[in-house]
């Protein structure tokens, strides 16, 4: 057995193992089942860590004077874990359908973003397209991967989730200001307003351990753009991209990109729910 496979294996024995425990009332129950959320959490950032590793790894131990840009090596990279999550099974064969549909919305925006001036790959390349070396996309691929392999590991249900089509009118809406803006005035207020109308009564039932446990949705959005935020100021300071700020040297990200992320994150949970439809918490 190949040690991806192992370590396939290795995972879903010790998740057996510790769903098996009996979670008693009280302290060490609550204690229990927080530890099991951290690994299930850890387990669906998989595609996102190493991501996030092959960046910071190639900008801090990469060789000067190799043959090979730093850039492609790391989009050779990033094609290299896809792969590997699709042969040991760690994403489905629908999911890989979504990560293709990240792959293609993150790309335009890309493209259309570094020719705007919003941001810059500093690195030379030859896997690119336009000014956007082809590992951006995947960057945009570890969003999605988490989202659909979070649903499916926590076995996500909702309550009051709006109709389909609102949301992907919604969803399309944002993806459009994400262009239209630097024509036309920016709508992301209305936009946030339109999220909070169509959400705010939405709960996501989520399974850490034995029982299902809710929260608003809208509160989850938000958490997962924080740390999506965090990841951010890892990949600027690896120079991964950098924006125009951050030419004189690195710093952190502004706090108001966490807008951006929020928004980027509706696109994303409804581009996922095309193939893992929301179910109630009485569906099975």
């Amino acid at each position: 057995m190949s040690e991806p496979r192992r370590a396939h294996s290795r995972f879903h024995q010790v998740r057996l193992r510790l769903e098996a425990m009996a979670v008693v009332p009280g302290p060490r129950g609550w204690f229990l089942e927080f530890l099991v959320f951290g690994f299930k959490q850890g387990w669906a950032c998989l595609f996102g860590g190493l991501m996030l590793a092959l960046l910071l790894g190639t900008h801090l131990f990469w060789p000067e004077g190799v043959p090979v840009h730093r850039y492609d090596a790391i989009t050779v990279g990033a094609v290299l874990i896809q792969l590997s999550m699709l042969t040991f099974r760690l994403e489905t064969p629908r999911e890989a359908v979504v990560i293709l549909l990240f792959h293609i919305v993150g790309t335009v925006m890309e493209l259309f973003k570094t020719a705007a001036g919003s941001w810059q790959y500093p690195e030379a390349s030859l896997l690119h397209i336009g000014a956007v070396p082809l590992f951006s996309g995947f960057m945009y691929a570890a969003v999605g991967s988490y989202i659909a392999r979070v649903w499916r590991i926590f076995d996500f249900r909702y309550t009051r989730y709006p109709p389909a089509g609102a949301t992907w009118a919604l969803a399309a809406a944002i993806y459009v200001n994400f262009f239209a803006h630097h024509w036309l005035p920016d709508i992301r207020w209305l936009l946030f307003a339109a999220t909070g109308l169509l959400f705010w009564r939405c709960q996501v039932w989520f399974r850490p351990l034995h029982v299902h446990r809710r929260m608003p949705l809208l509160v989850g959005w938000g958490l997962v753009a924080l740390f999506i935020w965090f990841a951010e100021n890892i990949g600027t300071f690896a120079r991964a991209w950098t924006y125009p700020s951050q030419k004189d040297g690195w710093h952190m990200v502004g706090v108001e990109k966490l807008g951006s992320w929020y928004l980027l994150m509706i696109i994303s949970f409804v581009l996922v729910s095309l193939v893992q439809r929301p179910q109630t918490p009485c569906q099975t």
